[in-house]
Parts: structure tokens; C-alpha cells; sequence
């Protein structure tokens, strides 16, 4: 039940630096702005790898079952 919770919290947190990124690049065209974007992208991205291998740590210590 704690893995379930940490990959939605993780998820969240994924799509709200998403969304900020994007708002971010809507503002204005200021070079800081721009900085600030790539910040929120590389969040992202960040998150995600981490989720990737939180979910393969996961299945492989049997937190998270396999089908079949």
C-alpha cells in the first residue's frame, strides 16, 4: 500500500512541475523565465527516472507483484 501511495505522490509531483514548466513558458519571453523552464523540465525529468527505477526496485523486491 506505501509503494502505491509513493508512485501516485510521485505522479503528482511530476505533473504539477509539468504544468509549472508550461505556465513558466507562457508568462514572458524574459531570459530568467527561460531558466526557470529548463529548472522545472529537468525536475521532471528527474522524477521520472526515479519513479522508473523505484518501480523496477519494486517489482524486483516483490512490493509490487508481477501477473501470471
Amino acid at each position: 500500500m506505501l509503494a502505491k501511495i509513493l508512485i501516485l505522490a510521485t505522479l503528482a509531483l511530476i505533473l504539477v512541475s509539468l504544468f509549472s514548466a508550461l505556465a513558466m513558458l507562457f508568462k514572458s519571453d524574459d531570459p530568467a523565465k527561460r531558466k526557470l523552464v529548463v529548472q522545472a523540465l529537468t525536475v521532471r525529468i528527474s522524477l521520472s527516472i526515479g519513479l522508473f527505477l523505484a518501480l523496477l526496485a519494486s517489482f524486483y523486491f516483490g512490493l509490487i507483484p508481477g501477473r501470471g
